[in-house]
């Protein structure tokens, strides 16, 4: 999901991170200016670097770790998902990047590519940590994380524009967005786009995309749960976005994603 794309209609975002590798003083509301550069999917949306384990440079764990980017570059693009796991016991590097569903296998390679330099750029000697942009996301961790849903590293996006009737809207975003939570669970990529009418002349798009590595029922969770704060982050807003380690659901008053 790309907020920025209208760059007529929004401006800047607010931004709430929570995650629980940061320090409760850590966990603020942030306000940004998004940059050309952010509108046009080159920065990433966002980060976080686990402060709780350490790795030793060119020790075994920073080798396998560099391996397993390797790996995730090539298994990646085909299918927009990949993962893997290299060493063992403490040195053992297990990561995923999932593409967003309607990116091409081109862009899909050149966002993962991206993002396994910038992580190591961001959180240089951590054994965990996670980036997102708008194409993609890239996981790693010291800990095994396949198939369990991550609710630690989370962080909410919102348009700073109002509508003019929230109650009616935020109805229609939860309508949408929990059809389709139903029809994501059940597809094989755990993504699923659409739009709905908003009156007679306009309409609202939305997304949701699990990581495959969760099972249908677990995706569904993670998803209905994440559109259970949107009220939180995002009442009224003509666009809003909240991000989880393991799901994402958006939505937005144009359309913001490929056919």
């Amino acid at each position: 999901m790309n907020i920025h794309k209208n760059r007529n209609s929004i401006s800047s975002v607010k931004v709430i991170i929570m995650s629980s590798s940061l320090s409760t003083s850590s966990l603020f509301l942030l306000s940004c200016i998004l940059l050309v550069q952010m509108a046009m999917g080159v920065n990433p949306l966002f980060h976080f670097c686990s402060s709780s384990n350490n790795f030793t440079s060119n020790g075994p764990y920073e080798t396998n770790l560099n391996k397993l980017m390797g790996d995730l570059y090539f298994k990646t693009p085909p299918t927009g998902f990949g993962l893997g796991s290299i060493g063992q016991y403490q040195t053992r590097a297990s990561g995923l990047a999932l593409c967003r569903g309607d990116v091409s296998s081109t862009d899909c390679k050149s966002c993962v590519v991206e993002a396994s330099g910038e992580i190591r750029r961001r959180c240089p000697s951590n054994k965990a940590a996670i980036i997102w942009y708008d194409n993609c996301l890239l996981k790693y961790s010291d800990m095994d994380f396949f198939g369990k849903i991550d609710e630690q590293n989370k962080f909410h996006m919102y348009n700073l524009r109002n509508v003019s009737n929230p109650e009616y809207f935020n109805t229609e975003v939860k309508k949408l967005l929990s059809e389709l939570s139903e029809k994501a669970y059940v597809s094989p990529k755990l993504y699923a786009t659409g739009d709905s009418k908003l009156g007679e002349s306009k309409k609202l798009y939305g997304l949701v995309q699990c990581t495959r590595d969760l099972s249908s029922v677990d995706c569904k969770k993670c998803v209905d749960g994440a559109i259970s704060e949107l009220p939180i982050c995002c009442d009224g807003k003509e666009g809003g976005r909240v991000v989880v380690g393991s799901c994402n659901v958006g939505y937005e008053i144009y359309p913001f994603v490929n056919a």
